[in-house]
């Protein structure tokens, strides 16, 4: 049965994102675009496109080349826009990296994408300036006074964009690294006409963002979701945004108060915290209007009790990075929200339930994989073919490795996952690098690490561990989390005889899955 969504057919402009998102920045003129929420430094839209501009005339200048990769690798600031859509201007791609990244994991990205230069800050100079040079990365730059790298101020000195010819649907502009349905990190291969087709079906499914309003930019703008709906939907609407650089209760409950945020798009983990700490009876958050959330499953208890006690719409939807990223999402109408939902198709968005064993389309309210198709799907995964057609069929049909139904009005439920990814605070973990270090240990004879039930973080790393010699669970903890970003930690650890495995040697995951969600539901 194919669901096809509720919402009218949008049209699609063929253009740039740069010039999509700034088309109207000219008639905003000094109205803020960015805050910086730590400092409350004030980027205006006219000062971010003139700088825009400057940045990709002097990417130009230096040498950039229409189709080459930039890597950005730094916390949220008002700064990370015109490094984005500087180097986009000049025909650039961006690969966004997460800024606790080690130095070998930032090293594998920028090797792996091909980038030319780096654009960091100076607190992250001590891990950017070594992965560059192994990744043969020819200059760094670096938001802010240090002079290891070269000053990111430079690239805001008087000059005239390059005029690059774009052809939308052809031409990469961003390279975000998804582990997608399994395995190490892949490059996901995103096009002009993918960020702008998502930007434009958003808007025409019932999310209604307003000029006037002021967004939270919390959410990462490394991550797809942060990267779209906020970095280049916000100022495509002329929203003003306040950053942050990451996330601690007190100061974001702070920023809420004092800026006046009305939409604030979220995680589960904050959501639950807005919901049940009970520091956040001591701020004034009568402002906020709507919370978005995505990234991870959102429980319907924590999503009303955050709606009750804040009195605002919680609301969630649903997308992956291979789908830029946005395929479902409730209408921002209270009488239509299901709170247990992800909502329905957004515009332009096909979607089928198809049987895992059989491959077979299912019907209403019967349980199987979710397959999307739209312009919002990637052209596939950089230098790995085999990945793309395991992922994307022939007719473009994105298998997204997630379990799901649709009821009887077209509304979508996510409720397992296909894929062995683990998502920790709506971040990927992919158990295949966690079992490779931690079989790199001279103690472990096997290992399989799964997604453990978390209340805060919704899943944590669990690994499951067969010894060879003598080693405790702290010991192996803290050798794996020396190795990757702190995110990625292994925060449980059972030690056993074997690990079960398939008559071809491949970990029966799914068999500990089970195991570890019954043990958790019986505590």
């Amino acid at each position: 049965m194919l669901f096809c969504s509720p919402h009218p057919t949008v049209e699609i402009p063929e253009t740039g994102l740069v010039q999509f998102v700034y088309a109207s920045a000219g008639a905003y003129g000094d109205k803020p675009a960015l805050i910086d929420g730590m400092t409350g430094r004030v980027l205006s839209y006219a000062q971010l496109w003139h700088g825009v501009q400057r940045v990709a005339g002097n990417m130009s200048k230096r040498g950039l080349k229409k189709g080459e990769v930039v890597g950005i690798y730094s916390p949220n600031l008002p700064e990370y826009a015109l490094a984005f859509h500087g180097v986009v201007l000049a025909g650039g791609v961006v690969t966004t990296a997460n800024p606790l990244y080690t130095v070998d994991e930032l090293a594998y990205q920028l090797r792996d994408s091909g980038a030319k230069f780096l654009i960091s800050v100076d607190a992250l100079l001590e891990k950017a300036l070594p992965a560059a040079q192994k990744a043969g990365v020819q200059e760094v730059f670096t938001i802010g006074e240090s002079r290891e790298a070269t000053p990111f101020t430079e690239l805001l000195t008087d000059a005239e964009p390059p005029d690059v010819p774009i052809h939308p649907r052809d031409d990469l502009v961003v390279l975000p690294y998804s582990s997608g349905t399994t395995g190490l990190p892949k490059g996901v291969m995103l096009t002009h006409y993918n960020l702008v087709a998502n930007m434009v079906q958003v808007l025409g499914s019932g999310v209604n963002l307003q000029t006037d309003e002021r967004g939270m930019g919390i959410l990462p703008f490394y991550h797809i979701y942060g990267m779209l709906v906020i970095l280049n939907l916000c100022l495509y609407k002329g929203v003003t945004i306040v950053t942050l650089p990451r996330f601690d209760l007190d100061l974001f409950l702070k920023t809420l108060q004092d800026y006046k945020i009305t939409r604030a798009n979220l995680v589960p983990p904050i959501i639950l915290a807005l919901a049940k700490q009970p520091i956040v009876d001591q701020y004034d958050l009568s402002s906020l209007k709507i919370i978005m959330s995505g990234a991870a499953p959102l429980g319907e208890e924590v999503a009303r009790a955050c709606s009750e006690r804040l009195g605002c719409l919680v609301l969630q939807g649903y997308g992956l990075t291979e789908t830029s990223p946005v395929t479902h999402v409730n209408p921002e109408d209270p009488a239509r929200i299901k709170l247990a939902s992800v909502g329905p198709p957004i515009a332009n968005t096909e979607c089928m339930i198809v049987d895992v064993g059989t491959g077979q389309p299912l019907g209403i309210r019967e349980e199987g994989e979710v397959w999307i198709r739209g312009p919002q799907v990637m052209r596939g995964y950089l230098n790995n073919p085999e990945a793309t057609a395991a992922t994307i069929t022939p007719d473009g049909w994105l298998r997204t490795g997630d379990i799901g139904y649709a009821d009887e009005d077209g509304y979508f439920y996510i409720i397992d996952r296909v894929k062995e990814l683990i998502k920790y605070k709506g971040l990927q973990v992919a158990p295949a690098e966690l079992e490779a270090v931690l079989l790199s240990h001279p103690a472990v004879a096997d290992a399989a690490v799964i997604p453990s039930p978390d209340e805060e973080a919704g899943e944590v790393p669990k690994a499951f561990v067969v010894l060879k010699s003598p080693a405790t669970a702290e010991e192996l903890m803290d050798y794996v989390a020396q190795r990757v970003a702190p995110f990625k930690k292994i925060r449980r650890i059972e030690f056993v005889e074997q690990i079960p495995k398939s008559p071809s040697g491949k970990i029966l995951r799914r068999l500990l899955v089970q195991q570890e969600r019954g043990r958790k539901a019986a505590e």
